[in-house]
């Protein structure tokens, strides 16, 4: 299984329900590994996408502890159990946790590949993600020379869980 984040350098991924920055580079990189595949992300995360609505050419399974909460064109699940079940209905290397902070935390020991975009600055947060570099079980297996995208300077990491 694999997750798919954005961070800063403190590890943050954003700030009052929104993400702390917007690079035309990692939405692409997100759009070419997500389409087609599976997407797990939790009900706030979903009501930041625009109109709310599940993402294109994608199957959307959603988390939300609401039994009534529903969503066109997506499967809901209640929890960890449940998202585990539907789960095993697809191959896990196309499934990707998309977050937010806390079905990231859920997720990540279930995870084998982590794709990171590192954005270098500290941005003003209140969601984090678990830091890789700080794991031992994780390591760089692949990364991108450093970008920018006006004067934020970012990179593409791929961490690896040791066999």
């Amino acid at each position: 299984m694999n997750i798919i984040v954005a961070v800063d350098n403190n590890w943050a991924i954003g700030c009052r329900n929104s993400l702390l920055v917007s690079i035309p580079a990692d939405h692409k990189m997100f759009r070419q590994e997500t389409t087609g595949k599976v997407v797990v992300l939790g009900r706030k995360t979903l009501e930041t996408f625009p109109q709310g609505m599940p993402l294109k050419n994608r199957t959307n399974i959603i988390l939300s502890t609401n039994p009534d909460y529903q969503v066109r064109d997506a499967v809901i699940v209640h929890s960890k159990e449940e998202l585990l079940e539907e789960l095993k209905k697809y191959n896990s290397e196309d499934v990707y946790i998309i977050g937010g902070e806390s079905v990231y935390r859920m997720m990540l020991p279930y995870c084998d590949v982590a794709h990171v975009t590192k954005i270098d600055h500290a941005y003003e947060a209140d969601a984090y993600f678990p830091n890789l570099d700080g794991m031992d079980d994780w390591e760089v297996t692949a990364g991108s020379e450093e970008q920018t995208y006006f004067d934020i300077a970012y990179e593409f990491v791929r961490y690896e869980r040791k066999k």
